[in-house]
């Protein structure tokens, strides 16, 4: 009997249909990226410490990443597909809203938000934290809609959930940004509110992205929840890519346990850089508290994959007893497809683990099989109870 191999993760029942609106906007992104980049070359202004178009630059790539990233996961809602395509068409049009805040301010020479110095740039950063607001409630109905179907097998369903649900929080924390330092209220000066803890916004910050080397960055956290979109179905895609080698994550029940896992992970940096952020302590700095938190997640994490991984290793068959029956391969695997069937009947398994499940059986028959004693034609070919199964 030639052992089944497990099958990969399940593909969704329906063609996708990327979202066309997102895509677009993720083309007019790209295009925006690159006249940023050029530009950035040729100006010397600077907004904040950094050059005027080093903004508008990091919000176009970004954009990019995020819109093509929601134009596929929409295209595997089956149920709420109405909704979820008017919610990502929603997003598409805030996104350009703020982009395009973002970067005529910036041709301008001037910042863009918490500016509301003139009444021109009070509407301007009105308009944009309205669109955020947008941006984040349609985020929160395609996060819904994905409740609602299953997105391939289990840890790829869980990967895509947990990813949306940690970028909702991630984008929340956004809003820790908007309230007026004690600084700017005791001396107003056209500026409410602040990425940076402990210090002005505009001091010395990493090349592009700008967050501070001197103190607390809020845009940090922010960024690093946002984007769990993207890393955990990444984080997943790499489990199964190695599932060809390591066996133990062929069993789609272990990589769900690593995507909670992972997620957890993730989770708990989201919640580090955070805490770190409000300390008004730099990401380039950290303390010893800092290091000691930090350790402690990449500990924690390893050590309970490394103890799943072991828990679920095959282990060897026991070598059967001096004079016990053997058990014929092709009888043990007829008894476990038996076996897969009654459990896959009862809704106990699913396509992946079927195969999975089938692979094991049929492994463990033939680690148990050995010849046949010498026995007569006639007790050869007596029917027995593994037979009569048959």
């Amino acid at each position: 009997m030639t052992a089944a191999t497990p099958a990969g993760p399940r593909r969704l029942p329906f063609p996708l249909d990327w979202h066309r609106p997102l895509l677009l906007v993720a083309g007019l992104m790209a295009l925006l990226a690159l006249f940023a980049l050029g530009a950035r070359f040729l100006s010397t202004t600077e907004v904040t410490g950094l050059n005027q178009w080093d903004k508008p630059l990091k919000f176009a790539l970004s954009s990019v990443i995020y819109t093509v990233t929601w134009s596929w996961l929409i295209a595997q809602v089956a149920r709420g597909r109405r909704a979820a395509r008017a919610a990502g068409t929603l997003i598409a049009a805030m996104l350009v809203v703020e982009v395009a805040v973002i970067a005529g301010a910036a041709a301008a020479g001037t910042t863009s938000h918490f500016n509301v110095s003139t009444p021109l740039s009070t509407t301007l950063w009105a308009v944009m934290a309205g669109s955020i607001g947008v941006l984040w409630l349609a985020n929160f109905v395609v996060a819904a809609m994905l409740f609602r179907d299953p997105l391939g097998d289990r840890a790829r369903t869980l990967a895509i959930r947990l990813g949306a649900l940690i970028s909702l929080v991630g984008l929340g924390l956004g809003y820790l940004m908007t309230s007026p330092t004690a600084q700017q209220l005791a001396d107003f000066e056209g500026i409410a509110g602040a990425h940076t803890v402990g210090l002005p916004d505009g001091g010395p910050g990493l090349p592009v992205l700008g967050w501070s080397t001197v103190a607390g960055d809020l845009r940090i956290p922010h960024f690093v929840g946002m984007h769990a979109l993207q890393a955990l179905p990444l984080g997943l895609l790499v489990l199964e890519l190695l599932s060809r080698r390591v066996r133990a994550l062929a069993d789609v029940r272990v990589r769900v346990e690593l995507m909670w896992l992972a997620a957890a992970g993730y989770s708990a940096v989201v919640a580090l850089v955070t805490w770190q952020a409000l300390r008004g302590q730099s990401i380039v700095r950290p303390d010893v508290v800092t290091w000691t938190a930090a350790a402690a997640i990449v500990a924690g994490t390893t050590l309970a994959a490394a103890v799943l991984l072991l828990r679920r290793r095959p282990r060897p068959s026991p070598a059967p007893a001096a004079g016990s029956a053997e058990v014929p391969a092709t009888a043990a695997g007829g008894a476990g497809s038996a076996e897969v069937q009654r459990l896959t009947r009862g809704g106990r398994l699913d396509g992946s683990e079927r195969e999975g499940e089938r692979a094991e059986v049929a492994l463990a028959a033939r680690e148990r099989s050995t010849p046949l004693p010498d026995r007569s034609p006639e007790l050869l070919h007596r029917p027995g109870p593994v037979d009569a199964r048959q």
